[in-house]
C-alpha cells in the first residue's frame, strides 16, 4: 500500500506575479507570518488521523521567506502528529533571491532535501513583464547556493507561450536551464486565468494574447531537446534525470492520499473524499482560531474515472 504525502501550503509572496491564481498574500510583517505558522501547526495537531507518510511538501506563495525556526516548528508539528519514513522526500519551493547560505543549510539540517524555485524564464524584460522581482542572474546564483549546501536534488520551473515570447526566446530559455544541470524540469505552457492582472491585461489590450500554434511550436521543441541532456518526461510537464521524479506530485497522479495543511489546502484521503480549505488567510486565521477545522468543501468522487483522466498525464501505464 502506498504511503501519504503532506502539502503545507505557504502563502505569503514579496510582490504578487501577472499570471498567478494560486491563493497568496503580499508579505508585509513577520507578525503575519508568526500567526500563520501558529494557525498552521494547530490545524496539523487537531487532525484526526495517524498515517505514515514518505513526502512532505512545502508550495506556495514563497515558503522560502520562512525562517529556519518557523520551518523548524512546522516540521516538529508534523513529525509529531504522523509517522514519518525516514527517507521522505522533503521538498520546498523556493524564489530565486530569497535565500542565502546560511539559510539553506539550515533548510537542509531540518531534513529538507529536495529545492524547487520558479525560474520561468532566463529573460530579464520577461521577468519584470511577469511581475516577478528576480533576474536571470538571481537563478544562476541560486541554483549555486543551493549546490554549496549540498543540495542534490534541484527542479526548477520555466513558462512557456509568454506574451510577445518567441520560439528562439524560448529556446534560450531551454538552454540556459540545461546549462545550470538541475536534476528535475517543469515545463509548463502558460494558462490564463481570470481574475489575474495578466487577464486584465490581455483583456485591455496591453498584453497580446498569446499564440497557440506557436506554444505548441514550443511544447515540440521542448520535447526534442530536453530528452538530448538525459532527461526523460515522466509527465506531460515535468522530466527528471534517472531516479529523480518528484514523488510527492507523483501521488496527485496516481490518487495517493495527500493531506493538505494551511489556507487553500486541498487533501485526497486515497480512497474516494476529497475536501479543501478555506482560500482566504484571514477567514483561515478565524476559522483554525475559533473553531477546529478551515475545511469549507467536500465532495466523493469516482476513483475510477479520476485514475483514468489523471493517468493520461503520464507516460507509463498506471
Amino acid at each position: 500500500m502506498s504511503k501519504a504525502g503532506i502539502y503545507l501550503h505557504i502563502p505569503f509572496c514579496r510582490s504578487r506575479c501577472s499570471y498567478c491564481d494560486f491563493a497568496t498574500d503580499v508579505y508585509k510583517s513577520g507578525a503575519a507570518v508568526e500567526r500563520y505558522v501558529s494557525a498552521l501547526t494547530k490545524e496539523i495537531e487537531i487532525f484526526s488521523q495517524k498515517e505514515t507518510i514518505d513526502t512532505i511538501y512545502f508550495g506556495g506563495g514563497t515558503p522560502s521567506l520562512l525562517t529556519p525556526k518557523q520551518l523548524e516548528k512546522i516540521l516538529d508539528s508534523v513529525y509529531k502528529k504522523f509517522s514519518v519514513d525516514e527517507t521522505a522526500e522533503i521538498t520546498m519551493e523556493m524564489n530565486p533571491a530569497t535565500v542565502t547560505l546560511e539559510t539553506l543549510q539550515a533548510y537542509k539540517n531540518l531534513g529538507v532535501n529536495r529545492a524547487s524555485f520558479g525560474a520561468q524564464t532566463f529573460d530579464d524584460t520577461e521577468l519584470k513583464r511577469l511581475g516577478r522581482k528576480h533576474t536571470a542572474q538571481d537563478v544562476r546564483e541560486t541554483i549555486e547556493l543551493l549546490r554549496n549546501a549540498d543540495f542534490d536534488n534541484v527542479s526548477f520551473d520555466l513558462i512557456a507561450g509568454l506574451p510577445r515570447q518567441t520560439l528562439q526566446d524560448w529556446e534560450r530559455n531551454l538552454d540556459g536551464a540545461l546549462k545550470l544541470k538541475p536534476e528535475h524540469l517543469s515545463l509548463y505552457l502558460l494558462e490564463i486565468h481570470e481574475a489575474t492582472p495578466l487577464a486584465e491585461q490581455i483583456r485591455s489590450g496591453r498584453q497580446p494574447l498569446p499564440d497557440e500554434d506557436l506554444a505548441a511550436e514550443m511544447y515540440e521543441l521542448m520535447l526534442e531537446k530536453v530528452p538530448i541532456e538525459g532527461f526523460r518526461q515522466y509527465e506531460i510537464s515535468n522530466f527528471s534525470l534517472p531516479n529523480f521524479e518528484s514523488k510527492h506530485n507523483s501521488k496527485y497522479w496516481t490518487l495517493d492520499a495527500v493531506f493538505g495543511f494551511g489556507c487553500s489546502a486541498h487533501s485526497f484521503d486515497g480512497e474516494n473524499r476529497r475536501w479543501a480549505n478555506e482560500r482566504d488567510t484571514l477567514r483561515y486565521f478565524e476559522l483554525i482560531e475559533k473553531q477546529t477545522s478551515a475545511i469549507v468543501e467536500q465532495v466523493e468522487i469516482s476513483t475510477k474515472s479520476e485514475y483514468l483522466f489523471l493517468g493520461l498525464r503520464l507516460t507509463k501505464v498506471v
